[in-house]
């Protein structure tokens, strides 16, 4: 069981800002900016590469819920959602999840 998985379940305290039925979003433990929260979807995918056809739906669902969050927490100047796929692109939690950045300039290339 992953440690997202395991927030879900209420098993590990967490600081929740939105949930419903396929998702829930929370702040990260180790925030990369002012503000940084997590969007993961309830049912687990290990990874975006792992997404299949039948994931379509709860992969834009995941979309709008960012969206969502962004403007409950008034990102009004813009963020940055980042998904990470693999040791390479930064995966620690091998659970999807969106990473939602805020409240600073971002810069190019991330990094």
């Amino acid at each position: 069981m992953t440690l997202f998985e395991k927030i879900i379940a209420l098993e590990i305290p967490a600081t929740i800002l939105a949930e419903e039925e396929t998702w829930i979003a929370f702040q990260d433990i180790s925030p990369q900016a002012p503000f940084h929260a997590l969007i993961v979807p309830k049912k687990p995918i290990p990874r975006i590469a792992e997404a299949t056809p039948e994931n379509q739906m709860l992969l834009g669902t995941l979309l709008l819920a960012a969206a969502r969050v962004a403007r409950e927490q008034k990102l009004k100047n813009g963020f940055r959602i980042v998904i990470n796929n693999g040791p390479d692109g930064g995966e620690a939690v091998p659970h999807l999840h969106l990473h939602l950045l805020g409240k600073r300039k971002m810069t190019w290339p991330p990094g």
